[in-house]
């Protein structure tokens, strides 16, 4: 029996090479050093009723390798499915999880039926942990057992019913409807949102719990069908949800309406994604490229509907000033004895010598001076940390620029990222400067501007 115990744990031996006999097994089964027990409960020709016997070990360690052995018997996995060691009850969920979808009517009824049962406990398990392991095991499994993956879908904690309610073939809309009905918490309506496939009634369900973060994820799913109705509705209500705007963007197959209006009212660097999408239909584009024309040239509103800028005083839509002549012959005259530095545009910021920092930016970034004034004069912090960008200055001088000219509200400014760097990236800003001048053209020929 010593020589038995030693090969058998003997960690460079093959296990199936060590020949244990039924009495020699029953032997060691009791023995007192639960690596020899351990070991036995690993070995590949330990008969089912050992393993049974094992499975009620002492030792968590024997229990789990009884679990990772092919011949333990069904009836063994329903004893632990019950086991005190919530690690035990983990490897049997995960290990269940493979066995049951297998599992067809023509199996013998007690393999079967032992095995659902202990699949059944392991639903119900009070560790959350074996709950989850069951969960992610069986989420895409086109075959596994409707009513557990039902009872998962149900299951009240999160990382639980989330991998089923979001990969789970078996859910029908049935059971996805009935499930949102039941005002689940946000992550389980976004994990349903999520669905490789999302039919319009699920969509149109989704979308009536008014879930900012359900609805965003649908809008971002591709796949989901949105049928238009509910589409519009979304886009009615998204000025006042700003994370829905970019999936909408987005979207695939957008209408000329639903883009359009999309274009009224999405963030800046949203409306360069939306035009440049090469699925938009020709007239579709040019209506949107309208809309922010117009767009561009409506001032800020107060309460009352007036227009307004960010420090209160009125302005006119799409207007510029021309530098004056001093100004911009200083600026060329500085430019070109290299005397036309970052300080010295940053020291006319801080005086709001708009005039003169007018003329440093035209020369510095090549622009025409009423493309630069209108910049300014807009209030519109993408536009001024564009030019400030095409003027070779540093994002904190292109913040200066927006409070100090642009009078732009504190909440308002567009400050560096963490990487230090501009807070928008170079195909927006080089959109933004385009955006001024072609806005500026269309003013001029329009007969508008100043001076």
């Amino acid at each position: 029996m010593n020589s038995l115990v030693r090969r058998l744990l003997d960690q460079s031996a093959d296990a199936a090479d060590v020949q244990i006999s039924y009495d020699e097994a029953r032997a060691l089964a009791r023995h007192d050093d639960p690596d020899v027990r351990r070991s036995l409960a690993g070995h590949p020709d330990t008969v089912p009723e050992i393993l049974y016997y094992l499975a009620e070990d002492p030792d968590p360690r024997v229990r789990r390798a009884v679990i990772a052995n092919g011949q333990t018997p069904p009836l063994a996995h329903l004893l632990l499915a019950h086991d005190s060691d919530a690690d035990v009850r983990g490897d049997l969920a995960a290990k269940i999880a493979r066995l049951a979808p297998g599992l067809t009517e023509h199996e013998q009824d007690r393999v079967r039926q032992s095995t659902m049962e202990a699949l059944q406990a392991l639903t119900r398990d009070q560790i959350p942990r074996v709950r989850q392991v069951l969960s992610e095991a069986l989420k895409d499994v086109a075959n596994a057992p409707p009513n557990v993956i039902r009872q998962l879908a149900r299951d009240v904690e999160v990382a639980v019913a989330a991998p089923v309610l979001e990969y789970s073939p078996v859910l029908t809309d049935e059971d996805l409807l009935e499930i949102i009905a039941a005002s689940p918490v946000s992550a389980k309506l976004t994990a349903i949102s999520r669905r490789r496939q999302v039919t319009e009634a699920v969509s149109d369900a989704i979308a009536d719990t008014e879930d900012d973060a359900a609805i965003a994820a649908l809008l971002g799913n591709t796949s989901a069908q949105i049928r238009e109705e509910t589409l519009d509705r979304l886009i009615e209500q998204a000025p006042e949800h700003p994370g829905w705007q970019e999936p909408l963007v987005r979207r695939p197959s957008l209408s000329t309406g639903a883009a359009v209006r999309l274009a009224r009212f999405v963030a800046d660097n949203l409306i360069l994604v939306l035009q440049s999408r090469a699925d938009l239909p020709p007239e579709t584009a040019r209506e949107v490229a309208r809309v922010v024309h117009r767009r561009l040239g409506e001032p800020r509103r107060q309460d009352d509907g007036t227009p307004d800028r960010p420090d209160g005083q009125p302005t006119a839509p799409v207007t510029w000033r021309r530098p004056s002549p001093q100004s911009s012959e200083r600026a060329r005259s500085m430019a070109e004895r290299d005397q036309l530095t970052e300080k010295v545009v940053a020291d006319a910021i801080v005086a709001a010598d708009e005039d003169f920092v007018t003329a440093a930016l035209a020369v510095l970034a090549d622009l025409p001076a009423p493309v630069v004034s209108a910049i300014l004069r807009s209030g519109s912090p993408q536009g001024m940390v564009a030019v400030a960008w095409k003027a070779g200055l540093t994002p904190s001088t292109a913040v200066q620029l927006q409070a100090q000219v642009g009078r732009v509200a504190p909440l308002d400014l567009l400050r560096p990222g963490l990487n230090g760097k501009f807070a928008l990236k170079k195909g927006e800003m080089t959109w933004q400067i385009d955006l001024f001048r072609r806005a500026v053209a269309d003013a001029a020929a329009a007969g508008a501007g100043e001076g």
